[in-house]
């Protein structure tokens, strides 16, 4: 039976669409390494191309790579991009015209500092090219996550890879809407990131503020935001957009309403009002074009700033680790926001324990009845035989502890606390356990690893899992009376501790420090390192102050009440997790007991003092080569305290006399409170 025309019309279509997609795949494509030069000549990310292109980065990438070609319509756009980004260079590989010598360079004049080299090599081709070069240019393209704004007549934007770009907003609507068109965006950590994670950072320098008629401070110092009447903020209104709840302060956020599903927020940073100087940021002046990279740089190891570093910190675990993922429907055929089963997407109250002093949970509790699993500060006298045959006592302090001790560690989710009594420990379950550990026999010479006094504890007190998990590993009988245990858990920190870590030794190798060193080389080349370029300095700074600064928003206090067991707003957040940061801060302690006991039974040095990650012991010589182990390869011993940049080995925190602290010590102070500050 022949087919009717509507069917044979469908057969046509159908015919006709493989035919253009065999044809879409002979569309010849440049090698997969030109490819990439063209893409990075023209000054662009594989993010903005894949929002061109409408795939995904991880495309991009492997078109890149060589390991998969495009298909279809898409290989066909992809062509065209590369044959056009091919054209905006051919300018340039025309031979060069004959090029006279530049004209001198002007004294510069009294009062001004000589133009400074860049802290960070230009790796982008058009800031690399020389500006005497006769060739044509070609037109600055914004990229990267985030610009900063100066002025010099008219606000100028400076990027990330060294090139600028002069504005021609005049204000501060006009300088947020060409933020929205300029292209310029962050990196989504994960594929199934927050879109916020995206949004560009605008920084302002004093000049840029100045020229925008925002005040050179806040009047208001105690909400640390402009007067919600100030003209400013009566002009972004106007203009349609609108300001989280913090207001318009050192970092605020404006947005737009969503249009077609897409986002449309700026985030900012007011550097006249302390942004990159307060709250974990401590960058020293810096001119535009260095100040920029240096954010980049951080924007690229973590994440891109948006406000204290220990709100950037809270920010990389939820980037990492969102609260909802997008789940495919295939009853409706849609994609849905479900909850992240690895993520934290569910605020959860405290066991009672748990709670800190100020909290409701906390109303009539004993204080014997408050866990405290917080870090050390304990200090001994020394023995008869240590004053006499030790004549130093060193410092050794420990890299990124706390950030170290969150890596692989099992934690609650998203289920309250289940209340237990007579329960038997179990070291896989996260949990807060009531145990009486009294019965346990330590040295007295060694601070107790269950105690943040580091004396032997004086009755039955909440532990978490790891302190009780020790308490087995050293033999010692646990038996819990009752336990607030989380049944369902996973290591929700673990990618979050990598990425720290990975930013943090990147810029330790900038800073000349690598793994794999000797410890004597390290020592070597740790004395050095306040030598060091200052903006790697405060990089460093800014990546550390962001782990510490992050694990402490865990369990953040109220702000600006003075109402006892009143909620305040942090409880709200899916991130306010006092239980993770105590299972934390018990991990790190009992890893140092770990190494320190370890120590003292191979070397018989004991320490004498301890406070949080860092330990002090005696020692011959004025260095810490003379109290841990070194190995054959010239590296430390694994599991004993040991010298090196990775986080989990340490550092010389300082050197001092025995004789001083004895004096510390008489006084009532813990000598490893000021050993740092005392030898510098």
């Amino acid at each position: 039976m022949p087919a009717d025309h509507g069917d044979e019309a469908e057969l046509f279509a159908r015919v006709d669409e493989l035919l253009a997609d065999l044809s879409a795949q002979r569309i010849p494509l440049p090698p997969p390494r030109e490819r990439t030069q063209l893409r990075k000549a023209a000054s662009l990310s594989t993010t903005q191309l894949a929002d061109t292109l409408a795939c995904q980065t991880k495309d991009i990438e492997a078109w890149e790579a060589g390991t998969q070609e495009p298909l279809s319509t898409c290989r066909a756009a992809y062509a065209r991009l590369l044959q056009g980004l091919k054209a905006l260079q051919r300018p340039e590989q025309q031979d060069p015209l004959p090029v006279q010598d530049p004209p001198p360079t002007p004294p510069a004049k009294a009062g001004k500092k000589a133009e400074q080299p860049p802290l960070f090599p230009a790796t982008d081709p058009v800031a690399s090219t020389p500006p005497s070069r006769a060739a044509p240019s070609r037109p600055v393209q914004p990229t990267g996550p985030l610009a900063v704004i100066d002025y010099a007549d008219t606000l100028i934007a400076h990027f990330t890879n060294g090139t600028q770009l002069p504005l021609e907003a005049n204000d501060l609507v006009s300088l947020l809407h060409w933020t929205l068109r300029s292209g310029l965006r962050g990196k989504k950590l994960r594929d199934y990131g927050l879109d916020s994670d995206c949004d560009p950072l605008i920084v302002l320098t004093p000049a840029a503020s100045t020229s925008l008629n925002l005040p050179a401070d806040l009047s208001d110092r105690n909400r640390l935001r402009l007067a919600d009447y100030h003209p400013a903020i009566t002009q972004l209104q106007q203009a349609g957009f609108s300001l989280t709840r913090r207001g318009f302060g050192p970092w605020p956020r404006a947005y737009l309403p969503v249009k077609n599903k897409k986002r449309s927020s700026v985030q900012l940073a007011i550097t006249a009002w302390g942004a990159l100087s307060q709250d974990g940021w401590n960058l020293p002046p810096l001119p535009p074009t260095d100040l920029a990279r240096v954010l980049g740089t951080y924007s690229d190891r973590l994440l891109t700033p948006r406000g204290s570093t220990a709100v950037c910190g809270e920010e990389l675990m939820t980037a990492l680790r969102p609260p909802t993922r997008a789940r495919y429907d295939p009853d409706n055929g849609r994609w849905t926001s479900t909850p992240n089963a690895h993520g934290l997407h569910t605020a959860l109250e405290p066991a009672p324990p748990e709670a800190p002093d100020a909290h409701p949970l906390a109303q009539g509790r004993l204080p014997e009845q408050a866990m405290e699993e917080e870090a050390w500060d304990w200090s001994r006298p020394p023995s008869q035989q240590e004053a006499t045959a030790f004549a130093h006592v060193v410092g050794i302090d420990t890299n990124l502890a706390f950030a170290a001790a969150a890596s692989s560690l099992s934690v609650g989710l998203n289920t309250p606390p289940r209340h237990i009594l007579t329960p038997t420990f179990d070291k896989r379950i996260p949990g807060t356990w009531y145990c009486d550990l009294t019965h346990a026999t330590l040295d007295p010479r060694l601070p107790s690893p269950f105690t943040t006094t580091g004396q032997p504890p004086n009755g039955p007190a909440w532990y978490t899992t790891p302190t009780l998990a020790y308490a087995q590993e050293l033999q010692i009988e646990v038996r819990p009376i009752e336990a607030y245990v989380r049944d369902v858990a996973g290591p929700y920190l673990t990618p979050w501790y990598e990425q720290i870590r990975n930013a943090y030794l990147a810029t330790m190798a900038d800073l000349g420090v690598y793994e794999k060193i000797s410890q004597a080389d390290y020592l070597t080349v740790m004395k050095t390192l306040a030598a060091a370029d200052p903006a790697l300095l405060a990089l460093l700074a800014a990546i550390k102050a962001t782990a510490k600064g992050g694990l402490g928003k865990l369990r953040e206090g109220p702000r600006d009440i003075t109402t006892p067991y009143t909620r305040w707003s942090a409880l709200k957040k899916p991130t306010w997790r006092p239980d993770i940061r105590a299972a934390i801060v018990s991990r790190a302690r009992v890893t140092l007991h770990r190494k320190m006991h370890k120590m003292a039974i191979e070397t018989g040095r004991y320490p004498l003092a301890a406070l949080a990650d860092c330990a002090l012991y005696p020692a011959h010589e004025p260095t810490a080569l003379d109290v841990v182990p070194t190995a054959p390869d010239q590296q430390g011993v694994p599991g004993f305290l040991r010298l090196g940049v990775n986080p989990g080995f340490a550092k010389e925190e300082g050197v001092q006399t025995m004789t001083w602290y004895q004096h510390q010590h008489t006084q009532g102070l813990n000598p490893a409170r000021y050993i740092k500050e005392s030898t510098a």
